[in-house]
């Protein structure tokens, strides 16, 4: 499937890597894009005794409709610079009514584009809006470091490889970044397990015009993450391919996991599908 539908989450403040990101990616596929700024209700804190005074409440609103406005405002600046088809949207965040309204944005898109949350300029929820999207949009999520860059190197690309379903859906959702690049490396990680076979794989992408190589590293430190990092940065590669939660999501919240791992402190570009 080509990439032709592209919706990014907007970030409120700083630089937006992301949607610069979204917009140079977008020129490169002639995709279009879909600039979506998130406005978000007030946060009422559960131990707040005293009712919140009606005040408060609707200065911050407009308080976050105005930031929401100034990310589309300069939305259309960054996609203007790239001189590519956009269009952008605000998307309410009700207060106790779940994600949805993003959700429902992206649902037909070929690919969401999300940033890292940055600490210096933090957002409500963003590791829940990148869960929600992952596990209810039925789209791949491109999740972006808010550090940069703002173009995303596909030439190589590190394919984390678990034989899992999650694993298999994400290589099939990025076949054409994998067609985009030049070096395709299937990374293995040994977690003392039974490590799965990486030349079906190797078929697979050949048969799709794709040339690839394996890959198995240590894992010593019992840290899948931080393998696969390291494994990314060896093969000097621009965006890392794995397929997110293919354990319980309970248990990886307790001990934590590779997709878990990936969310934070993130060096490099992450392509990840449920």
């Amino acid at each position: 499937m080509d990439i032709k539908d592209i919706s990014v989450v907007v970030d409120l403040a700083g630089d937006r890597p992301a949607a610069r990101a979204a917009a140079d990616l977008a020129k490169r596929l002639g995709a279009h894009l879909s600039g979506l700024s998130l406005a978000y209700d007030p946060i009422v804190p559960g131990y707040a005794i005293a009712p919140v005074p009606a005040d408060f409440m609707i200065s911050a609103r407009n308080q976050a409709l105005k930031e929401a406005e100034t990310a589309i405002g300069a939305f259309h600046s960054i996609a203007a610079e790239a001189g590519i088809d956009a269009e952008a949207h605000l998307v309410d965040v009700m207060a106790g009514g779940g994600l949805d309204g993003i959700v429902h944005e992206v649902r037909l898109a070929d690919l969401v584009i999300i940033g890292e949350d940055d600490p210096d300029h933090p957002e409500p929820v963003r590791e829940a809006l990148i869960e929600a999207v992952l596990f209810n949009a039925g789209a791949p999520l491109l999740i972006v470091p808010r550090k940069g860059p703002t173009t995303i190197d596909t030439s190589r690309i590190v394919i984390a490889w678990d034989g899992t379903i999650t694993a298999s859906r994400a290589v099939r959702a990025a076949t054409p970044f994998l067609k985009m690049a030049t070096h395709v490396e299937i990374v293995l990680v040994d977690d003392g397990k039974k490590l799965p076979t990486g030349e079906r794989l190797c078929g697979h992408l050949l048969r799709h015009g794709i040339e690839s190589s394996i890959r198995k590293v240590p894992n010593p430190g019992k840290d899948v993450s931080k393998a696969i990092r390291q494994a990314a940065a060896d093969a000097n590669a621009g965006v890392i391919l794995m397929g997110a939660y293919g354990h319980n999501r309970l248990l990886e919240w307790i001990l934590g996991g590779a997709t878990r791992g990936m969310l934070h402190g993130l060096t490099l570009p992450v392509l990840m599908t449920h």
